[in-house]
């Protein structure tokens, strides 16, 4: 059975990326962040032995590597972040962010997941594939409009991790993924949305399977189209 770790699993995308994995016969392991119960504990009571759940807030440089320490010994067929937010008024100009929320921002969706990968990238083989959330927003190339510019720079600046990555781990054989998955309708999405999960994810989850047949690096969306960076 071959095995996801899903970073930020307890909701959202995470979880509906969990749930599906689960339905194509996957182990997943996900990440919550702290200790409440959350849906993924319901997922876990639901498919017993088929999910294990590691605590991990990925701005937390501690807990990333408490958890490599204890996954050391694993394999994973796939390593996906999802963690990140969005929590922001895409109307507020750059210059008009407060320091602390553009550095909040930044840890949550550039440093800490780019830290998660570089800590369990070596658990991942030959044939595997390493991912992370990213958004059509993130284009350089697409932004027309210019709204939403700390979330769009931080979605930017992840890909430009990701490609910074990529470029060092040449020769192993493995895919990495920037995945921008179009606008779903979650809590961070809001209802405005034009699709739901149960319509977006199963394509995810289907472009993330058919990426790892190429390895090196890709900014795809749910079709498996290549997005512009």
């Amino acid at each position: 059975m071959p095995t996801i770790l899903i970073a930020g699993a307890s909701r959202g995308l995470g979880l509906a990326l969990a749930a599906e994995f689960l339905a194509r016969d996957w182990y997943v392991i996900g990440t919550v962040r702290g200790t409440a119960r959350t849906d993924l504990h319901d997922l876990a009571d639901r498919h017993p032995g088929r999910v294990e759940i590691e605590p991990l807030d990925i701005t937390d440089p501690a807990q990333t590597a408490a958890l490599a320490s204890r996954l050391a010994s694993r394999s994973l067929d796939m390593l996906f972040v999802n963690a990140g937010t969005t929590t922001y008024d895409p109307q507020v100009l750059m210059a008009d962010v407060a320091d602390d929320e553009f550095a909040r921002v930044m840890a949550a969706n550039v440093l800490g997941p780019i830290r998660v990968i570089q800590a369990l990238a070596p658990l991942v083989p030959a044939g595997g594939l390493i991912g992370a959330m990213s958004s059509g927003q993130g284009s350089i190339a697409n932004n027309e409009n210019g709204r939403g510019e700390i979330y769009r720079s931080s979605k930017a600046a992840l890909n430009m991790a990701l490609r910074s990555f990529a470029a060092r781990d040449t020769g192993n054989g493995r895919a990495i993924v920037a995945m921008a998955p179009g606008w779903i309708r979650t809590a961070l999405g809001g209802d405005q949305a034009p699709f739901t999960m149960e319509e977006a994810i199963p394509m995810v989850a289907d472009t993330l399977l058919a990426a790892r047949a190429t390895p090196g690096i890709h900014y795809l969306d749910r079709f498996g189209a290549t997005v512009p960076w």
